[in-house]
């Protein structure tokens, strides 16, 4: 083919049944690429190739039909945002939006993921804010991104979030992805700085009762699944770090460990408690890990969130019943245990790589040990 061929696309009836055509000049290539590439069918009826409507994704096809031919779709693409309208077609579907997104901001969301990873940003920022981009532009099916508008984010806010009763979370990452998007595309009709987000609750950290930590620990038998929760808590971790902690970064000669490339791009240093420094040196003797020190049970592969979180699930169960803890609150109860035992908050803050201290401080609010030396004068009721 010398010269790009033409596909237009309209919608038809035949037989009875929604279509949407397929014409374009006669081309024998571009026939067996339609074939191979679409389900598309021929009708003699219609002298045009079209497929069933329901059958019909506008972002499949064309990024299916791209690379060997120029698609007008303008007219399917009215069609296709006056049924993303409806009242039904609102819900939170992540799968069903992504399928109503216009082809050009496809494009358009695919090269804002690659400057994303080009910039290093973290894996989980650059899967969030392709999420909320693609629930966005799904929701506005009908519109590239330069004809948005403030009153869009805003509409977008009071008719989709609140109404499918989406977290202020949802809400928030939203509007991070929106402007850094928009920041990234500078041709627009919004002003960034003027999208106010949503009141940030501060809900506390859940603390497992130290006693409740030393019976969960002391009950496991299995070494790895010892050691896995065993360094959470004792050096203050997230799951991640845990997940991510290679062999390399321990350092038993200076008793550290240090945490690479942690959230906001930080590393941090970490002295190693010597128990847990002896449960590593025997772990790694023993079982001999080659990259991680937790891997899964093929050597050299890292461990799974999802096992961790089961491992731990397991042996919180066994001590206590109907809890609501997450692996995650072993790093919320180091820290607290760690200020009712006297350490300066500046230290905790340290330990856990917080940016702003302020964030450390949340800690002060479910320590137990000052509240429980205020003498109540309830206690002095004669009743």
């Amino acid at each position: 083919m010398n010269e790009t061929p033409k596909i237009t696309l309209s919608n038809a009836t035949h037989r009875e049944t929604p279509v949407v055509k397929v014409e374009f000049a006669y081309n024998s290539e571009l026939i067996n690429e339609l074939k191979s590439r679409t389900n598309a069918r021929w009708s003699a009826n219609m002298n045009s190739w079209y497929i069933p409507k329901d059958q019909f994704v506008l972002g499949e096809f064309f990024t299916a039909m791209k690379p060997v031919a120029w698609i007008d779709y303008s007219a399917v693409k009215n069609k296709n945002s006056q049924q993303s309208q409806k009242g039904e077609e609102k819900k939170y579907s992540p799968a069903a939006m992504k399928k109503l997104i216009l082809p050009e901001n496809r494009e358009k969301i695919d090269d804002f993921k690659k400057w994303l990873e080009q910039g290093r940003y973290g894996e989980n920022t650059v899967k969030t804010y392709i999420h909320q981009l693609e629930i966005f532009f799904g929701y506005y099916s009908d519109r590239i991104p330069e004809e948005i508008t403030t009153q869009d984010i805003t509409a977008f806010n009071s008719e989709f979030i609140l109404k499918n009763n989406l977290s202020a979370t949802f809400q928030n990452q939203t509007i991070s992805a929106l402007k850094k998007f928009y920041t990234w595309n500078s041709s627009r009709k919004i002003e960034i700085e003027s999208i106010e987000r949503p009141r940030k609750s501060r809900p506390l950290p859940k603390v497992i009762p130290l006693e409740i930590v030393k019976e969960m620990l002391a009950i496991i038998s299995n070494p790895k699944h010892k050691l896995a929760l065993s360094t959470i808590y004792g050096l203050g971790l997230r799951r991640s770090e845990l997940l991510n902690l290679k062999l390399t970064a321990i350092d038993f000669h200076r008793k550290t460990v240090t945490i690479y490339n942690s959230k906001g791009k930080k590393d941090r240093v970490l002295p190693l408690p010597d128990k847990l420094e002896k449960m590593m040196a025997d772990y790694i003797r023993q079982k001999q890990p080659q990259t991680w020190l937790i891997e899964s049970y093929l050597k050299g592969k890292p461990y799974s969130a999802t096992s961790l979180q089961n491992i731990f699930e397991k042996y919180m169960n066994s001590v206590k019943e109907n809890h609501n803890f997450t692996v995650h609150c072993l790093r919320h109860s180091i820290a607290t245990h760690l200020l009712e035992n006297g350490t300066d908050l500046r230290y905790i803050q340290e330990l856990l790589g917080h940016k702003s201290s302020r964030t450390t401080e949340i800690y002060t609010h479910v320590s137990m040990k000052s509240l429980k030396n205020i003498k109540n004068p309830f206690n002095d009721f004669d009743i």
